[in-house]
C-alpha cells in the first residue's frame, strides 16, 4: 500500500506540475467561475428580488461546468504524444493512474471553489460561508470528480472527447447535484437535519460508487 500511494502521489505532483507550467486548465475554470458570476449577479437581480432561494443551485451550476472544463483537460493532456502509453506501461497497478488523475481533478476544483464560494457569499448571501455548507461543496466535488474521471477515459478516445464528455457526465450526475442543491439549501436555511440528511447520504454514495467503480474499471477502460 505503500508504494500505491508512492506511486498516486507521483501522477498528483506531475499534474500540478504541468498545470504549473501551462495553467491552460486552471485559468479556464476560474475565468468561466468568475463570469460566471458576474452574468448571474447582474441578470437574475433584474428578474427577481431575492436572490438567496437560486444561490445553492447557482453555486452547483458553476461548480459543475468549471469542473468538467479540467476534467477535460486531464485526460486530453494524456492524449498528446500518446503520454498515456507511458503511463500504462509503468510498473503499477492501473488504478493508480485513476486515482492519481481523480485526486488532482479534485485539488483543481477545490481550488476554484475557494474563489467561487466566497464570491457568491459576498454578492449574493453570506449564509453560504458555514461548514455544512463547505463539507458538502468537498465532498460533492470528491463525488463528480470521481465520475467525471472514469468518464473523461471513455471519451478520451474519441476525437470529439470534448462533446462526449459532458454528454455522457450530466445525466449520470444529475443525482449528485440534485442532492448536493437540496443539502446546500438545507444548511443556508437552518432546516432541521432529519428534513435532508438522507440526501446527503445520496452524496457520499454517488462517491463511493463511482470511486469504486473508477478503481476496479479503469483497466478495462484504457484497454478498450
Amino acid at each position: 500500500m505503500r508504494l500505491y500511494f508512492q506511486q498516486v502521489r507521483a501522477i498528483i505532483i506531475k499534474d500540478i506540475l504541468v498545470e504549473l507550467r501551462t495553467r491552460e486548465a486552471s485559468t479556464a475554470m476560474l475565468v468561466f467561475a468568475v463570469m460566471s458570476i458576474i452574468l448571474f449577479n447582474f441578470a437574475l437581480r433584474l428578474r427577481v428580488d431575492s436572490l438567496k432561494p437560486l444561490v445553492p443551485g447557482i453555486l452547483w451550476v458553476i461548480l459543475v461546468y468549471a469542473g468538467t472544463l479540467g476534467l477535460g483537460h486531464s485526460m486530453s493532456i494524456e492524449q498528446i504524444n500518446q503520454c498515456i502509453d507511458g503511463l500504462l506501461l509503468t510498473p503499477s497497478d492501473r488504478s493508480v493512474i485513476f486515482v492519481g488523475k481523480a485526486v488532482s481533478n479534485v485539488l483543481f476544483t477545490l481550488l476554484i471553489s475557494l474563489v467561487v464560494v466566497p464570491v457568491l457569499a459576498i454578492l449574493l448571501d453570506e449564509s453560504l460561508l458555514q461548514p455544512g455548507v463547505i463539507l458538502t461543496v468537498i465532498v460533492g466535488v470528491i463525488g463528480y470528480s470521481g465520475a467525471g474521471t472514469l468518464i473523461s477515459v471513455m471519451a478520451a478516445s474519441t476525437r470529439a472527447r470534448e462533446i462526449f464528455l459532458p454528454i455522457l457526465l450530466f445525466p449520470l450526475a444529475v443525482p449528485l447535484v440534485v442532492a448536493s442543491v437540496i443539502v446546500t439549501s438545507g444548511f443556508m436555511d437552518a432546516i432541521p437535519w432529519a428534513d435532508y440528511g438522507s440526501w446527503f447520504g445520496v452524496v457520499i454514495a454517488f462517491a463511493i460508487i463511482f470511486w469504486t467503480a473508477g478503481v476496479l474499471l479503469f483497466d478495462f477502460l484504457v484497454e478498450g
